[in-house]
C-alpha cells in the first residue's frame, strides 16, 4: 500500500477498499457506491455514528447508513428540523422555533410566540423548507470551545443550548453550520440539505406536525395517524414539566447541581401515585360494571408495575384486585410463529395461546378458581406450579401485556365491563428545543436493563430483536391505543440518570 492511500474494509459490500489518506465518507461512499450512493446519510466508523465529513486517516471499518435503520432515520429527522429551523430563521427572526415530541407519524413543533402563526405562514415556512432542500446547501461542522458555543447560543436567542453546554463538562462542542444559521444537534447530520427531500409540514393541533418519510419506502410519507388523546397526554405533562422548571436537559442538571435531586424524584413519584389513584377513582365510579381492567402498552413501558401500583389503589377504594400477565400464555419457544425473516416474532398476538387464555378468562369471571400457567424467559417453556387464581366477589381482574387492548383477548365479553388503559414511557423532557428524547429510545435502555437482570439476555440480543419490537408495536398496539378510556405516562424527568449506573456498562459489552 503506497503511503498516501489507507485501505477500510466496507460492511455493506464485506470487502476492502483502498482511498486517499483524508478522504471523507462522502468521497468513500461514491467509490463503494457510484450508481446509488444518494441515498446514504451517514456512517458507523469502527462501531461509532459519523457524518459524511468524517475524513479516513488509518484502516478502519466502516458500514454506510441509510433512511432504513433507525440509526439513519435519526440522522433524517435531526437534518430536517435543521432544515426547518433555518427556513424560520430567515422568515420569522424572530420566533422561537420548540420541537415537542414524535406524534402520528411526524415531529410536533411549535412557533413561539404562537400570534400571527396561522396556515398561511405555516405554509411559507413548507415552501422555504423546499426552497432550502433544492438548493442541496453543504451542512457542515465546526469544532468549537464550549464556552464560545454557549455565548454564540446565548446571542442567538437559544439560551436553553446554552445552558445545556454550560452542564456538559466539555471542552469543545460541534456546532453544525448552514450558510449563516449554526445550530447543536445530539448527533450526526446529512451532509447536505438534499438528502432530506421527502418531507411535509401541516397545521396541526395548534402547531406544526413535521411529516417523515417511511423507513420501508424512502420515497413515500409516513401516513399520518390520529393520535388526538396521546397527544394532549403528552402536552399535559409538558405543561407539568414547565410548572417545575425542567423544560429541557439544561434545567435539570442545573436544578440537580444544585442540590434538588431528591425533590425531582419526590415530585415525579407523588405525581404518579396521584394519577394511579385517580384511574382508580374512575373505575370505583363504574362499580359493579368493570369486571376486567386492561392494561396495555409498548414494550419495557411499565404494565406490570402500574398494574402492582393500580392494585393497591383499588383497594384502598375497596375493591379486590387479581392480577393476571399475558406473559404466561407465550407459546413455548418452539411453537413461537416467525417473521418474514424467519425470526421468532415475540410481539404478535398470535405468540400467545388466545384460545387457553379466553377459556381461562371465562371462568376467572365466572368466579372458579383456575391454575394459571406460567411462562420462563429462560427456558422459553410454559410451566405449572400449582398456583391457583380465583377473583372474589368484589374483584376485578386485572389484565396487563402489550395486546391487552386487543379485541381478540375479550370477544366474550361485553365493553361496558372492560376498563381500558394504555401506558407507555414518554419522556416529559428534552435535550433542548431542537433535540427530543425519543420514547423508543427510553423504553430500549429500560428493557436492556431488565432482560439483562431477568430474562438472561445480553445488551445485543435486546438491540438485535428491537426492530422487530418496533416493528411489532406499530402492527399490535398503535392501531388500538385511541380506544383506551385512560392513557397514562410511566415515564419520569430523573429517570435515565437513575437507569445510566446499570446502562452504560452492559452498553459497553456490545
Amino acid at each position: 500500500m503506497q503511503e498516501n492511500t489507507v485501505t477500510i474494509f466496507c460492511e455493506n459490500t464485506r470487502a476492502h477498499v483502498t482511498v486517499t489518506t483524508g478522504s471523507s465518507l462522502k468521497e468513500v461512499k461514491k467509490i463503494v457506491f457510484p450508481d446509488n450512493h444518494e441515498d446514504i446519510l451517514g456512517a458507523l466508523v469502527n462501531n461509532e455514528i459519523q457524518d459524511l465529513h468524517y475524513e479516513v486517516y488509518k484502516p478502519k471499518s466502516v458500514q454506510f447508513i441509510t433512511l432504513s435503520s433507525l440509526d439513519g432515520y435519526s440522522i433524517y429527522a435531526r437534518s430536517l428540523i435543521f432544515v426547518l429551523y433555518r427556513a424560520v430563521k430567515m422568515l420569522f427572526p424572530r420566533k422561537r422555533l420548540v420541537v415537542e415530541h414524535f406524534i402520528s407519524n411526524g415531529m410536533f413543533c411549535r412557533l413561539l410566540p404562537a400570534t400571527g402563526v396561522d396556515a398561511g405562514a405555516i405554509e411559507r415556512v413548507r415552501l422555504k423548507m423546499r426552497e432550502i432542500v433544492g438548493a442541496n446547501v453543504e451542512i457542515l461542522r465546526e469544532e468549537t470551545l464550549t464556552g464560545e458555543a454557549i455565548r454564540l447560543f446565548n446571542r442567538a436567542g437559544l439560551r436553553d443550548k446554552g445552558a445545556l453546554l454550560s452542564t456538559r463538562g466539555k471542552t469543545y462542542t460541534s456546532v453544525y453550520v448552514l450558510d449563516d444559521t449554526r445550530d447543536y444537534f445530539y448527533g450526526t447530520l446529512v451532509p447536505c440539505t438534499g438528502c432530506v427531500k421527502v418531507f411535509d409540514l401541516v397545521p396541526h393541533e395548534g402547531g406544526m406536525l413535521l411529516g417523515m418519510p417511511d423507513r420501508a419506502n424512502p420515497g413515500e410519507l409516513l401516513p399520518r395517524v390520529e393520535q388526538r388523546k396521546l397527544f394532549h397526554l403528552l402536552g399535559g405533562y409538558k405543561k407539568q414539566g414547565k410548572k417545575m422548571g425542567l423544560s429541557c436537559i439544561g434545567d435539570f442538571n442545573r436544578l440537580v447541581g444544585e442540590g434538588h435531586a431528591g425533590e425531582i424524584i419526590k415530585i415525579g413519584e407523588a405525581l404518579h401515585e396521584k394519577k394511579i389513584s385517580r384511574v382508580a377513582d374512575m373505575i370505583r365510579a363504574r362499580r359493579g360494571k368493570v369486571k376486567v381492567i386492561l392494561i396495555a402498552g409498548p414494550s419495557s413501558s411499565g404494565k406490570t408495575t402500574f398494574g402492582k401500583r393500580l392494585a393497591v389503589q383499588l383497594m384502598v377504594n375497596g375493591a379486590w384486585p387479581v392480577n393476571l400477565s399475558l406473559d404466561n400464555y407465550f407459546f413455548n419457544r418452539e411453537d413461537t410463529p416467525c417473521d418474514e425473516n424467519g425470526e421468532y416474532d415475540f410481539e404478535t398476538i398470535d405468540a400467545l395461546d388466545i384460545a387457553t387464555f379466553n377459556d381461562d378468562l371465562r371462568r376467572l369471571s365466572r368466579g372458579e378458581e383456575v391454575e394459571i400457567p406460567k411462562f420462563s424467559f429462560e427456558t422459553g417453556c410454559r410451566y405449572r406450579d400449582g398456583e391457583k387464581l380465583r377473583v372474589p366477589a368484589r374483584g376485578v381482574l386485572i389484565i396487563e401485556g402489550i395486546h391487552g387492548l386487543n379485541p381478540r383477548l375479550t370477544a366474550g365479553l361485553p365493553r361496558e365491563c372492560i376498563f381500558k388503559i394504555f401506558i407507555s414511557a414518554l419522556t416529559s423532557i428534552s435535550i433542548d428545543d431542537h433535540n427530543i428524547i425519543n420514547p423508543t429510545d427510553n423504553r430500549l435502555i429500560r428493557r436492556i436493563i431488565r432482560d439483562h437482570k431477568y430474562r438472561g439476555y445480553s445488551a445485543v440480543d435486546t438491540l438485535r430483536r428491537w426492530e422487530s419490537v418496533l416493528s411489532g408495536e406499530q402492527k399490535h398496539i398503535v392501531p388500538y391505543q385511541e380506544e383506551a378510556d385512560v392513557f397514562f405516562n410511566s415515564g419520569l424527568a430523573y429517570e435515565l440518570g437513575a437507569l445510566k449506573q446499570a446502562a452504560v456498562p452492559l452498553l459497553e459489552e456490545v
